[in-house]
């Protein structure tokens, strides 16, 4: 079965997001569902993974704060913020978690290629990282594109995170994925102002590229490098 696309154009609460990955993540593995990717904004919300410290809620009164059972640890999620949810076919497309984790990044990064922006890798640190020098900002770097997944009976869901335009002073509340000495930054806050249905389709158009439309489509990429981890 092809991959189904959803896009949500009001933000979806939390816990019925999470309701629909679970369910259809079992569907996907009963093979009564296709694979399904699903775009789509949340309020404003904190959410904390398995390896989430409580010191690293800084403001736990600011927002709703939701335990999301994926990998890593406190993200936030608001508007302005293109997240996109995966219940894919770990198993079906080679069951190696790295080779999945590096291929979401590299989702993220020819994504960000397409509005002239140079995401790249940090060994150690799991998402996609802009260097700030060239928008006069020498020797800082931020993150623009955050992931965590959750693999089970070799489905995935949970997902990915681009900060296209949202409140950045919002990451405040938290420690973003447990990482204190960089900050965040957003295709707007580098001067780079898109719409979302924009976004959609730049996300779409590299998903293709680097997953295909099923399984059995998904194209043979290098080998990833030994500093790929799963968050």
């Amino acid at each position: 079965m092809s991959i189904e696309w959803r896009i949500s154009d009001e933000p979806v609460a939390y816990p019925e997001a999470l309701a629909f990955m679970e369910q259809r993540a079992a569907d996907i593995r009963a093979a009564t569902a296709p694979e399904t990717i699903w775009l789509l904004e949340h309020p404003p919300l904190y959410t904390a993974g398995t390896s989430a410290k409580p010191s690293d809620l800084l403001r736990p009164d600011r927002f709703p704060v939701y335990e999301a059972g994926r990998g890593g640890q406190y993200t936030y999620h608001g508007p302005g913020q293109r997240v996109g949810y995966v219940m894919m076919d770990v198993q079906a497309r080679g069951g190696d978690l790295h080779n999945f984790v590096w291929r979401l990044e590299e989702w993220l990064i020819r994504t960000l290629a397409g509005f002239a922006v140079k995401g790249e890798r940090r060994c150690g640190r799991v998402g996609v990282w802009v260097d700030l020098s060239p928008y006069g900002r020498p020797g800082q770097e931020a993150k623009i594109g955050a992931l965590g997944v959750r693999v089970r009976r070799g489905v995935s869901f949970h997902g990915v995170s681009l900060n296209v335009e949202p409140d950045l002073s919002h990451f405040a509340g938290i420690v973003p994925c447990g990482i204190s000495e960089f900050g965040v930054t957003s295709l707007a806050d580098l001067g780079h102002i898109v719409s979302m249905d924009e976004v959609d389709m730049a996300l779409r158009a590299s998903f293709l590229e680097i997953f295909g439309d099923s399984p059995a489509t998904q194209p043979r990429l290098p080998a990833v490098p030994s500093c790929a981890a799963a968050d």
